[in-house]
């Protein structure tokens, strides 16, 4: 299904496993969710603290650089808050406590809809192959969306901290080839480029411009639109359902441009 339209959630949550993966794979998204009053929020599963390979760096002063250029991009994106689980970089595994943690998140926050990778996604290109912390990431995200999240005698002792069940209404998985859902970024590309190069660490003396408009561009292609991004999009509460526990949902949905 190929749907140009897109509304503006109250609130959206991505969670990634490094600091700039949001920025590559949602951010203008994310941007242009905020510009028009959506609540953002980050939840990178990592601090990226062995995503520096410059002589003499530590993993402690990594980490502390890699979060500064996160909550940097996040504020340029528009994002109120950034949560870093600084689970072990590189090492990441989708297990029960991870999914613990995500849950707490998620009934904190209390989003919208949630921006996640999508776990399925192992051969990427000739020559690349998903990291692993990727994929582990977005198969803890996925459980902790559903049913976790939502289930009220699943995780009981964070009631304990006023975190009640809350089940998401939407799930976004950042796609390229298996997209139902395309979101226009002609407006807000020009910020998903500058949170990229807010990560100067990785970005170095690459300049991500040139590449991330020529992805968008052929993300858009058909569409109208001149660049997106793309998502699979999952829709876990119908909108009666959802107006009837969280109230009128009309009024924020906006043709895509």
């Amino acid at each position: 299904m190929n749907r140009n339209h897109v509304y503006v959630p109250e609130s959206a949550l991505a969670i990634f496993a490094h600091p700039d993966d949001v920025e590559f794979s949602c951010s203008g998204t994310l941007a242009r969710w905020a510009k028009a009053g959506a609540r953002v929020g980050y939840v990178p599963c990592t601090s990226g603290d062995v995503g520096i390979a410059d002589p003499g760096m530590t993993r402690a002063r990594a980490a502390e650089i890699r979060e500064a250029e996160q909550r940097e991009a996040a504020r340029i994106v528009g994002a109120a808050e950034v949560v870093f689980l600084r689970e072990p970089d590189g090492m990441v595994q989708a297990t029960l406590e991870l999914r613990r943690k995500l849950v707490r998140e998620i009934r904190r926050f209390r989003p919208e809809v949630v921006i996640c990778g999508d776990p399925t996604v192992v051969w990427v290109r000739e020559d690349y192959i998903n990291h692993p912390d990727h994929r582990a990431v977005a198969t803890a995200a996925v459980d902790a969306i559903f049913p976790a999240a939502g289930q009220p005698n699943l995780f009981q002792e964070l009631e304990d901290e006023g975190l009640k069940a809350f089940k998401p209404r939407k799930v976004y998985a950042s796609s390229w080839d298996e997209a139902n859902t395309w979101i226009g970024i002609d407006d807000t590309l020009d910020l998903k480029i500058e949170a990229l190069r807010a990560h100067r660490s990785q970005m170095k003396n690459w300049d991500p411009a040139p590449r991330v408009t020529e992805w968008a561009a052929l993300r858009a292609k058909g569409k109208e639109m001149t660049y997106a991004e793309g998502f699979r999009v999952v829709t876990l509460e119908s909108d009666e359902e959802w107006e009837k526990h969280h109230g009128d949902v009309e009024g924020r949905n906006t043709p895509m441009e």
